[in-house]
């Protein structure tokens, strides 16, 4: 699978680390940035992994901040973005089960680096159900 991953400033060390998962389990990371830890605005980073995922030209996404919620607005802002806000491994279960959540967002600040590695994983691996979520998903996007 091909993941665009991108943050802002406070999600750069674990933007890395993801990177590494995506490379280790045989997915192709498509990096658009930010590259260091100095201070930037999410947005800048956040649109292009939505638009990626809009567009086709990636399969999923994956956007990091301090706490990932601005990040998570501002990929659901795109529309055919689903972004779910993830904290811990039920959530990304759940936003794939039910939401078909094609980005995730991660708040660097918000959990440890081996919570945010195991998120990803649950959510790479886990289908979504289809059936009854399908006509909800339908709804987002009318």
């Amino acid at each position: 699978m091909t993941i665009a991953i991108g943050s802002d400033h406070a999600g750069f060390r674990y933007k890395e680390a993801i990177k590494n998962l995506l490379t280790d389990l045989g997915h192709t990371p498509i990096d658009k940035g930010t590259f260091s830890e100095e201070p930037v605005d999410y947005p800048r980073f956040i649109r292009p992994v939505a638009e990626a995922v809009a567009s086709g030209e990636v399969d999923r996404g994956i956007v990091l901040g301090g706490s990932g919620n601005g990040e998570a607005m501002m990929a659901n802002r795109i529309k055919g973005v689903r972004c779910a806000l993830c904290w811990n491994e039920e959530s990304a279960r759940l936003g794939r089960q039910h939401n078909n959540a094609n980005v995730i967002s991660l708040g660097q600040r918000m959990m440890s680096e081996e919570t945010a590695l195991q998120i990803v994983r649950v959510w790479l691996d886990t289908p979504f159900e289809g059936g009854r979520h399908q006509a909800r998903i339908d709804q987002l996007d009318a």
